[in-house]
């Protein structure tokens, strides 16, 4: 054999960048499913407080259905750990794989469960039980998701592509929407209570078969295939990750405060807000929703390739710096009791939101080394979920009640905005660099 030869057959081989499509379609399916999971939950709100949570106060009823909501962004952060420390030791397909098998079967078996009619409070407690397990396996969807797009993107593309699977949240809370108005649409409100309330919660099981079937055509992202092939993956990433980027997970949780609470104050609680404040009817509530959602889904890619074209910083200040001005003014809007109204302001709210997430994980993906990236996006956004995200519908309508002020969600939405503004001024710009290898 020639030595040139028996070189080139030594030399490792280089992999190879899967299909943009392909990429983009296995990681939006999975944060498809966690968004519709979660936000079917949320738009159900009402009924599920008259099924499972009876009390004669409606808003006691109403705080304990949002409370278990809350409850399971709590399981994300250890979910977030286990499913870093899968997908940055043994792979990101093989934590994604797990994620969205987990969710699927925690959400249907929701729509199995019976009421509190006829198990008592063995009821609530069960369900309780698979929203803890819905947070569990969302802890390792979106910043696993994102960490696999963003390490199989090329430079000059990286923060569109990766807004894509941002888009894949949205299009799974308007999912969620959609049926939710459906339902409110077909059946009565009689039918809806007795039976057809479990129909969302079943379908999630088509979603999950059909996610995992496209995530187990997959391979792994080139970067993680490089470091596992020179066995540089950590032994324990978590602490890897704290030990040596502990600044920049903590801009990572501040970073994400209105990508998390506002965009669930402006989606899932403002779908409560329209009927409780605005005095519209649920299927308006979620037609509202629906187009907002729909302009959200519009706005990411296009904030994506502005962050991609004029930097991560400019278009994270505009979004949030929006954000901030157009909090209370919106919201005095949604309260106004119009149609227009109702979808002007909540709408204008989202898009706001949108447009800084689009630029957000990408940020992310782009301030950690490799072999912590997944555990890092995971904890930060988990933690910032946690404490911003989860209890937002909760503590939005104890605002109301505590202080009899039909605005004061819009000050836990300004809030949100200036933690992340103030956060961007700290950020260093990372259009275009390499993602750090260790």
């Amino acid at each position: 054999m020639p030595p040139a030869a028996g070189i080139a057959d030594m030399a490792p081989t280089e992999p190879q960048r899967q299909s943009p499509v392909k990429v983009i379609r296995a990681a939006m399916v999975g944060t498809i499913v966690e968004y519709y999971d979660f936000a079917i939950y949320g738009y159900m709100a009402t009924i599920i407080a008259s099924l499972f949570f009876v009390s004669d106060n409606d808003t006691a009823a109403l705080l304990g259905t949002f409370a278990t909501f809350a409850v399971a962004f709590f399981l994300r952060v250890p979910g977030g750990i286990f499913f870093g420390h899968i997908g940055d030791k043994y792979g990101r397909k093989n934590a994604l794989s797990w994620t969205i098998l987990l969710m699927a079967l925690a959400t249907a078996a929701i729509g199995f469960m019976p009421t509190y009619v006829t198990f008592g409070v063995w009821a609530t407690t069960t369900i309780a039980l698979a929203r803890c397990l819905q947070g569990f396996a969302a802890g390792g969807e979106i910043g696993g998701a994102n960490a696999f797009v963003s390490e199989s993107a090329p430079p000059r593309w990286r923060a569109t592509q990766t807004s894509m699977v941002n888009s894949g949240a949205y299009l799974g809370s308007l999912v969620a929407s959609l049926v939710a108005l459906a339902l409110t649409s077909i059946f009565t409100h009689e039918q809806i209570v007795h039976w057809a309330w479990r129909v969302p919660f079943v379908l999630s099981l088509m979603l999950g078969v059909v996610g995992i079937w496209i995530r187990n055509s997959m391979e792994d992202t080139p970067q993680f295939q490089e470091l596992a092939g020179r066995g540089d993956t950590k032994k324990i990433p978590v602490k890897e990750l704290l030990s040596t980027s502990g600044t920049s997970l903590l801009k990572i949780v501040f970073l994400g405060a209105l990508i998390v609470g506002g965009y669930y104050i402006a989606s899932v609680y403002a779908a409560t807000y329209l009927q409780t404040q605005g005095g519209h009817s649920s299927s308006m509530a979620f037609l509202s929703t629906s187009l907002a959602l729909a302009l959200g889904v519009i706005t990411l890619p296009i904030s994506g390739y502005l962050a991609d074209k004029y930097g991560r910083k400019p278009v994270l200040f505009a979004g949030s710096a929006a954000s901030v001005v157009l909090g209370i003014p919106m919201f005095m809007l949604m309260a106004g009791g119009s149609v227009w109204q109702a979808v002007v302001g909540q709408s204008a709210l989202f898009v706001a939101v949108s447009v800084v997430n689009g630029a957000t994980y990408v940020t992310y993906a782009e301030m950690l080394k490799a072999s912590v990236r997944y555990s890092g996006l995971a904890l930060g956004n988990n933690i910032t979920t946690m404490f911003l995200g989860g209890t937002a519908p909760f503590i939005a309508t104890w605002l109301i009640d505590a202080t009899g002020n039909s605005l004061a969600p819009a000050g836990y939405f300004v809030f949100c905005a200036v933690l992340t503004l103030v956060t961007v001024l700290f950020l260093k710009e990372t259009k275009g660099i390499e993602l750090q290898a260790d």
